[in-house]
């Protein structure tokens, strides 16, 4: 009878290969940790030190997230209102205004402005929103705004300049360069202010400005200065005469500096013309009331 024989040599060798990547992946993961001590005793810092910083960004990283969710939650403004609460009830409420640079415009006009934020806790005060509302006055060109703890509201103003009065139907109106209507002006308190009227000359006062400039000898004999169908200016002086001006400024300013020659040679302002027409170019007309032009030539010939 014949006998089996079983075969282990295939067991053999799968066992031994085990043992051998065993072995290996020993001797990997001890060079792998050899590699990461010899990099951590490198760096200048200690290992307590090292797992101390993980820590901190650890827990770092949980503030961060725990303030993202207050966030969410409204928990900073509550916080604020609440601090803002406690300074009020300390005394830190808006009660006083120091006001500086005011010097024509009406003083209790800006205290009314600001009033309403009185009783306020200093730290609530929106000094952006106030600083708007004060810039929303026709008289403040800019303002500056600040807090003086305990309870002080520190503005300072600074004004726009008059320049000139405007003449409407019913009232006069101190404007200035920039046309922007400050307040309205008695008949009295205007004397020997510039007038302008017409429609669209607030508008047009830059314009106006250069060409008088063009002339300054004669700016002191000028009373007022009419807009004439939004296109050119009448100039009115003292004596009551008009100087007809033609349309554009450098047209304009060209044909004022001839007249302040044409009244060198002719004294014309205090004469017996009422009306100097310079509308056409090299041409200049005078006027007397009653009586055809008195005058008609070129501006040349006066040279």
């Amino acid at each position: 009878m014949a006998r089996k024989v079983k075969r282990k040599a295939q067991g053999v060798r799968r066992a031994a290969n085990s043992r051998s990547r065993a072995s290996k992946a020993r001797a990997a993961q001890r060079q792998s940790r050899g590699v990461v001590n010899t990099a951590l005793s490198a760096l200048p810092i200690s290992q307590r030190q090292l797992q101390g910083a993980f820590l901190v960004l650890i827990l770092a990283g949980a503030a961060f997230a725990a303030w993202l969710v207050a966030s969410a939650a409204g928990v900073p403004t509550l916080l604020h209102q609440q601090m803002a609460s406690t300074a009020g009830s300390a005394g830190f409420q808006m009660r006083n205004i120091d006001l500086t640079g005011v010097e024509r415009m009406n003083r209790l006009k800006v205290y009314e402005q600001v009033m309403e934020y009185r009783g306020t806790p200093m730290p609530l005060l929106d000094l952006s929103e106030i600083r708007a509302d004060l810039k929303q006055m026709p008289w403040v060109a800019e303002a500056r705004v600040a807090r003086q703890l305990p309870d002080k509201l520190v503005i300072d103003i600074e004004e726009r300049t008059p320049h000139a009065v405007l003449v409407k139907p019913d009232r006069l109106v101190l404007i200035d360069r920039d046309g922007i209507e400050l307040d309205p002006i008695a008949e009295k308190d205007a004397e020997g202010m510039l007038r302008i009227s017409g429609a669209g000359a607030k508008d047009e006062i830059a314009s106006l400005d250069q060409i008088l400039a063009a002339a300054p000898a004669l700016q002191p004999q000028i009373a007022s200065a009419h807009r004439i169908g939004e296109r050119r200016w009448n100039i009115v002086f003292k004596t009551g005469q008009i100087l007809a001006l033609p349309q554009g400024e450098e047209q304009a300013s060209e044909a004022f500096i001839d007249f302040a020659k044409l009244d060198g040679l002719y004294r014309l302002l205090g004469g017996k013309a009422t009306v100097i027409d310079l509308r056409v170019p090299d041409r200049y007309v005078l006027r007397e009331p009653g009586r055809a032009n008195r005058f008609s030539g070129s501006k040349e010939s006066s040279e």
